[in-house]
């Protein structure tokens, strides 16, 4: 059995809003097509990993939608109607319970994350407790751990959606004594000014040919710059 996980977070596109700050400025027809194409440019690069990917989806109910979009090749898993510590604990659970070794969690508004990425990630847990990946609004893209070493106190009492994610975590790991490797600053799509950034890093990179790139500059009348 594959030892490794690597599990991804994402919302059915098909129901309620998604991407809401980004919808605010480029309305929700285009949020939802940019964040489709964010999780089949991630899922892209997830499977080309040593490890077994696992989809975890909310609604809980929206089962059928996620195959339908994704079809029937992921394995798929609802989310606790809960808050995000509730859901990343109950997925980490989940996949230790099932038998894998180590395990990574991400979420779907970085579908730029590279290879390396992974690499670093997996191979920093041997010899740490945990990694974790800083995003620049001061929350983390990607925590991971052996199946030994989880920690489920780290996703209590963190102020979500908030810039004081990563630091409060990174504060309950040093408390705990744990040794954490910390991974590549990334920076996470959720408004119009990240878009930018993502064109502007990614103009001569693969990335350049994702689905989200080639329909980033089909459409640059709304992230033009001012």
């Amino acid at each position: 059995m594959q030892q490794k996980a690597i599990i991804v977070f994402i919302r059915s596109p098909g129901g309620a809003r998604v991407k809401s700050r980004l919808a605010e400025s480029i309305g929700d027809e285009r949020a939802q097509v940019l964040y489709r194409f964010f999780v089949e440019d991630l899922l892209d690069t997830v499977v080309r990993q040593d490890a077994r990917l696992r989809v975890y989806y909310e609604p809980s109910d929206a089962k059928e939608d996620i195959a339908r979009w994704l079809g029937d090749g992921y394995a798929l898993f609802p989310q606790r109607d809960e808050d995000l510590g509730a859901k990343m604990r109950q997925a980490f659970e989940e996949t230790f319970e099932q038998g894998y070794h180590s395990a990574l969690l991400i979420g779907s508004d970085v579908p730029d994350l590279p290879d390396d990425v992974f690499r670093e990630g997996f191979g920093a847990l041997p010899g740490h407790d945990a990694v974790l990946g800083p995003s620049m609004d001061g929350g983390y893209y990607l925590v991971g751990f052996r199946d030994e070493t989880f920690r489920p106190e780290i996703f209590e009492g963190i102020p979500w959606s908030t810039n004081m994610v990563f630091q409060k975590t990174l504060e309950i790991f040093i408390s705990l004594g744990d040794a954490v490797h910390i991974l590549p600053v990334w920076r996470d799509i959720d408004v119009v000014e990240d878009l930018k950034a993502l064109m502007h890093r990614h103009g001569e990179s693969p990335f350049r040919h994702s689905r989200t790139l080639r329909y980033l500059l089909n459409q640059k009348d709304f992230i033009r710059q001012d």
